[in-house]
């Protein structure tokens, strides 16, 4: 056996053991843990700051494009939401031995469902040291003990935030093994992890590009959390408002394009198609974004990239958007039928009993009315964070928080019954 396959056993050993000392730990103790990280994060902004620059620098040494650069990249601002992050998560109520339904049948049992952890996450990410912290966060309260596995783009960053971690865990009197961080770059880390190591994981969340999501789905020996990308849309509905059009348009695409819930496709209603897509379009060419249309939208936006039917396939993570003239609400749920992934959706509409009526058709984990897909966020529901958005339709769907990373299990209680 490989020096790297024991320590990656041994490593899984570590947390199957951990997590059950976490599980066990009152809610009080992951709590303190996590108030911790929170103050610990926050004071340790330069080391982090300063470790996350030697990978930026050897990111560009290494030709990384500017939109993955921006993924990876930590600022003063970006530390600051990390830590508000994990202070969310703590202040999150404590979702383990919750009874989320209780009942008596026939037999006089007293039988009540209770939320219990998971028990071992592996976490295989990509150029998001964030990343670190909010799983490391996520886990804890959730009961959970996790193995982190980062991209090798992001090690020097989320090296400084694990050590943050593991501080935090020994204050509060936590084993510091309940979130371990591989720390080799070596791709094989990846495959051991995939065998599930002996037993030792229980859920695989792979949480980066399309295809280390479709590696991981493909080779996994235990369950898989993922959602394979983010090919969102915006549709923009006959009724809509210009002006609510073009600010919705403006921030799905462009606040920040690298991540999964940015949208990269516009639907038009053609009724309306004359009064919006002119001036949508103009907002978004004046920002940098390269456009890709159908005939009918270039017609209506001279100079306009002819789309290709690739693009309506492709989750760009970059400053171009597809756009395509729809005939009606119907036609706009078979595209996204057709060529969605499952993730988000967005309607802009005034006609409310159209909004509903779309809401209600589109089978995506996040459908939103009014409102920009970059809202397809965790800490943006409250959650405080998130391990990432599931499109799986068992277990949990959307934005993965604390809450979804339990399962449950049965309590039942008897006065001496046997069973006839």
């Amino acid at each position: 056996m490989t020096d790297l396959s024991t320590s990656m056993l041994e490593m899984g050993r570590r947390a199957r053991a951990a997590a059950t000392a976490l599980r066990e730990a009152p809610a009080a103790a992951r709590t303190r843990a996590l108030t911790a990280l929170s103050e610990k994060l926050s004071a340790a902004e330069a080391e982090i700051l300063a470790a996350n620059a030697r990978d930026v620098a050897a990111a560009r040494t290494g030709g990384m494009s500017e939109a993955l650069i921006d993924r990876l990249s930590l600022t003063p601002a970006r530390i600051t939401g990390m830590v508000q992050a994990v202070a969310t998560i703590a202040a999150v109520p404590d979702p383990l031995g919750v009874e989320t339904e209780r009942w008596t049948p026939a037999n006089g049992l007293d039988i009540a469902r209770v939320r219990t952890p998971i028990g071992v996450l592996g976490v295989i990410y990509e150029s998001r040291p964030n990343v670190t912290a909010d799983a490391a966060a996520l886990c804890i309260r959730s009961g959970n003990a996790a193995i982190l596995r980062c991209g090798s783009d992001c090690l020097q960053s989320s090296l400084a935030i694990a050590a943050v971690i593991a501080e935090a865990l020994a204050e509060a009197g936590l084993p510091a093994d309940a979130v371990q961080l591989v720390d080799t770059p070596d791709r094989a880390a990846v495959g051991l992890m995939l065998t599930g190591l002996d037993g030792a994981i229980d859920v695989i969340v792979p949480r980066g590009g399309k295809s280390l999501v479709a590696r991981v789905q493909a080779e996994a020996r235990t369950a898989v959390l993922s959602h394979l990308e983010g090919l969102n849309h915006t549709y923009l509905h006959q009724s809509a408002d210009l002006e609510t059009a073009r600010a919705l348009v403006m921030n799905a695409k462009m606040r920040r394009v690298s991540v999964c819930g940015a949208t990269e496709t516009l639907l038009v209603d053609r009724a309306a198609a004359r009064r919006l897509l002119p001036p949508v379009a103009a907002d978004l060419i004046a920002a940098g974004c390269e456009l890709r249309g159908d005939a009918e939208a270039q017609e209506l936006v001279p100079g306009m990239v002819a789309a290709e039917e690739a693009d309506w396939r492709t989750e760009y993570l970059a400053p171009i958007l597809a756009v395509r003239v729809v005939a009606d609400m119907d036609a706009a749920v078979d595209h996204i039928a057709r060529y969605g992934s499952g993730h988000t959706e967005a309607i802009v509409a005034t006609d409310a009993e159209a909004a509903e009526r779309f809401a209600a058709r589109i089978d995506s984990a996040i459908v939103l009315i009014n409102a920009s897909t970059q809202f397809a966020d965790g800490g943006e529901f409250g959650f405080g964070g998130e391990i990432g958005i599931s499109t799986n339709r068992l277990h949990a769907r959307g934005p993965v928080g604390a809450e979804q990373l339990t399962t449950y299990k049965y309590v039942v209680r008897g006065q001496g019954q046997i069973r006839p």
